[in-house]
């Protein structure tokens, strides 16, 4: 059963920090791109980071160049998002996805960013 679990969201003031972390069982996980993609109430699906499976190339959507990284361990079957310098609209859930056919996202976790 493939399967992805999302951990480490919360709160935080803005200016903080965060990392999210995903673990994957049920698949290669070592074979397959990963993504962090988020959703706040009222907006569009946004796909944040992505990382492929070799590690050679992460991309990021503009609105977090700069302050967000994205990183795997193939060894732990596990991807990061390493969230620094947040912002209020930062707030949403994220999700993880594996670029399995089909895709297969986790449940998500919430980040909310609040003085």
């Amino acid at each position: 059963q493939v399967q992805l679990v999302e951990s480490g969201g919360g709160l935080v003031q803005p200016g903080g920090s965060l990392r999210l972390s995903c673990a994957a069982s049920g698949f290669v996980f070592r074979n397959y791109h990963m993504s962090w993609y988020r959703h706040a109430p009222g907006k569009e699906r946004e796909l944040v980071a992505y990382i492929n499976s070799a590690q050679s190339i992460t991309n990021y959507a503009d609105s977090v160049k700069g302050r967000f990284s994205i990183s795997r361990d193939n060894a732990k079957n596990t991807v990061y998002l390493q969230m620094n310098s947040l912002k209020l609209e930062d707030t949403a859930v994220y999700f993880c996805v594996a670029h399995t056919s089909p895709r297969v996202w986790g449940q998500g976790t919430q980040v909310t960013v609040s003085s």
